[in-house]
């Protein structure tokens, strides 16, 4: 059976001139848009000394100012919508856990575009019509679940809303409704493979052909682990509430190497984190988004906070983003040396001793900050000797590698917490 149905839309395969051009005709809309109705866009622009026309180019897109977190949190909660609510349909939000949710909205067109670029997602992963697909991101504010809802039937495939949580029932769903395609984060997908080996069954028994994760930053390693378990192909997709939901960029099944951006309707830049300056194609940085198409709230040069750099495209015409080593929010800075999740992970999962479930704490000794790995053995024919054998490896690996003394704690299977949603890999008590 062929493992894709070829691309949806003929842009996807368009020659890069005619994707420019169509890029700097909707940049200029999208400036345009912004300046004239939103008055922290007219505000900003101004006081930096720009004006919607004088984006002649696409590079002159670096003049433009800046859109961050604080800026949604600072006009919530409908301060950046550019329509009157008599046209807004659909209102996300934040979770809001470190201060006020950031809210984004959208009119029936945003809503259309949403469902038809999370269908070209869908079918990038090898997804097609006859599919059923399991969803299992939350519903609700977040924009995972009626994010691959929507996208899902726009394709014309039978929807399962799972959502979240509930992992005996998951479980129990995937045995009984046999889907194709099941949606959700990584992490929650292992704590799902864990509840079937609890249930006696092997999880690569099951119906499922294709996972398509996100939500999280997630490594290769974890890639190869899943589908291992399940023997699936796992497709990364690639999205955030501010630009619109999951669907912003999807991997092609014909090459699994990283998302490609969906860059009819996002315009994407990498820059210097501690500069702003625009890093050329292929060298790493922050990734920035400039929305092209959205007109509830359009967004420009939004810092995502996400590290990664463009690289060319392969499957589509269009460039992919290398698979995110991490959020710069989520650096942690331990005795001098910046250290990433993602780094630790790599290292953790070269040994089938141990799980791929982990949490990492942070506390201080004095003036002397302590980092401890909190893990498990991946099986509990795993001894306690070959667990700790492991986990001090692994302390030797990460301080030869990154440079930094841990402190591994290798428990029995189970007593890392799970993950429902989004794993929370940190857990700082130097902030307590």
């Amino acid at each position: 059976m062929p493992k894709t149905l070829g691309p949806r839309d003929p842009i996807e395969v368009a020659s890069r001139d005619e994707i420019s051009a169509l890029q700097l005709e909707r940049l200029k809309w999208s400036l345009n848009h912004a300046y004239t109705n939103v008055p922290h866009y007219k505000k900003a622009f101004d006081e930096k000394g720009v004006h919607p026309d004088d984006l002649q180019d696409l590079s002159d897109l670096a003049k433009f100012p800046f859109t961050v977190k604080t800026t949604l949190r600072d006009n919530y909660p409908f301060g950046m919508f550019a329509v009157p609510m008599d046209d807004i349909v659909r209102i996300h939000a934040s979770s809001g856990t470190t201060g006020k949710p950031t809210v984004v909205g959208y009119t029936k067109k945003d809503i259309d575009t949403w469902a038809d670029l999370g269908a070209r997602s869908i079918q990038a992963s090898g997804g097609r019509r006859s599919d059923k697909v399991h969803v299992a991101y939350g519903y609700g504010l977040f924009t995972g679940g009626l994010g691959a809802h929507y996208a899902a039937e726009r394709l014309g495939c039978a929807v399962i809303p799972m959502s979240g949580g509930n992992t005996e029932k998951q479980v129990q769903l995937i045995t009984d409704f046999q889907p194709d395609i099941i949606m959700l984060t990584p992490s929650y997908m292992l704590a799902i493979a864990d509840e079937f080996k609890r249930q006696g069954m092997d999880p690569a028994e099951t119906s499922l052909r294709l996972g398509i994760f996100g939500a999280e930053p997630w490594t290769g390693a974890m890639r190869k682990e899943i589908e291992e378990l399940f023997g699936i192909d796992a497709l990364d997709i690639y999205g955030l509430s501010e630009m619109m939901g999951p669907g912003v960029a999807n991997e092609c099944i014909e090459t699994k190497d990283g998302p490609t951006i969906w860059e009819d309707h996002f315009y994407p830049e990498i820059i210097n984190p501690e500069t702003g300056e625009v890093l050329p194609d292929g060298e790493e940085g922050e990734l920035v988004f400039t929305s092209l198409s959205k007109e509830a709230m359009p967004i420009i040069r939004y810092r995502t906070r996400d590290l990664t750099r463009l690289l060319p495209g392969t499957a589509r015409s269009m460039r992919r983003m290398d698979k995110i080593t991490g959020r710069s929010d989520d650096m942690m800075i331990i005795r001098g040396v910046n250290v990433f999740p993602s780094q630790i992970e790599e290292i953790m999962l070269e040994d089938v001793r141990l799980s791929p479930h982990y949490q990492l704490v942070i506390d201080k000794k004095g003036p002397m900050d302590i980092l401890t790995i909190n893990l498990e053995g991946s099986d509990p024919s795993v001894s306690v000797e070959d667990r700790e054998a492991a986990g001090q490896l692994l302390a030797k690996h990460v301080k030869n590698r990154i440079g930094i003394s841990v402190i591994p704690v290798v428990g029995a299977p189970g007593t890392v917490a799970r993950s429902q949603g989004k794993a929370q890999r940190i857990i700082d008590m130097r902030k307590k």
